[in-house]
C-alpha cells in the first residue's frame, strides 16, 4: 500500500488545501493529513486541537484519508506512518524555491521519500491561510475560500477571538 503524507500548518485549512488533499486521495491508497504542531516559519493562530477538528469537518466521506498532527521532522513522522511519499501544492514559483529545498534535504534525511508536487488550480492560486485570516478579522466573505462545513465555525473563532 502506498502511503502519502500531505504536510501543513492548516491555520486555518483552505478550499485549496482540500482540493489537494482529494486529488492526493485519488492518487494514493493513503493519505495522511499531517498538521504541524508548531511548525517553525510562523507561529499558528489556531490550536492543533482546532485545526485537526477543522480538518476533520473538512475532510468527512474521503475515506482513505486520515489527519494526525506531528512535531518535529516531517521526515521522522513520515518515517513512523511508513509513508514513501510527500504531497505538497504550489501556488507561484516562490512556493517551489521553498519546497524544493525541503524535498532535498527530506530525500537527504529520508533516502525512501519522494516528494510529489501538485500544482494549485488556477482558481486557488492566490490563495492562503494568511489571506482567509485578513479576510475573516475584519468580517468579509469566507465562500469559496474556505470548506463550507467550517465556515461558520471559522467566523464564529473570529467573532468571539477564540483561537
Amino acid at each position: 500500500m502506498t502511503i502519502a503524507v500531505c504536510p501543513g500548518s492548516f491555520d486555518p485549512v483552505t478550499m485549496g488545501h482540500k482540493d489537494i488533499i482529494v486529488r492526493a486521495a485519488r492518487m494514493y491508497e493513503r493519505v495522511i493529513v499531517a498538521v504541524a504542531e508548531s511548525p517553525s516559519r510562523k507561529a499558528p493562530l489556531f490550536s492543533l486541537e482546532k485545526r485537526l477538528k477543522f480538518l476533520n469537518s473538512s475532510l468527512l466521506g474521503l475515506d482513505n484519508v486520515g489527519v494526525a498532527g506531528f512535531d518535529g521532522l516531517l521526515v521522522e513522522f513520515a518515517k513512523a506512518k511508513k509513508a514513501s511519499v510527500i504531497i505538497k501544492g504550489l501556488r507561484a514559483m516562490t512556493d517551489f524555491e521553498y519546497e524544493f529545498q525541503m524535498a532535498q534535504i527530506n530525500h537527504k534525511l529520508y533516502p525512501e521519500i519522494e516528494t510529489v508536487f501538485l500544482v494549485a488550480r488556477p482558481r486557488y492560486s492566490f490563495l492562503s491561510s494568511s489571506t482567509v485570516k485578513e479576510v475573516a478579522v475584519y468580517g468579509g466573505c469566507l465562500d469559496d475560500l474556505v470548506p463550507e462545513e467550517i465556515r461558520g465555525d471559522i467566523i464564529r473563532c473570529f467573532r468571539e477571538k477564540e483561537f
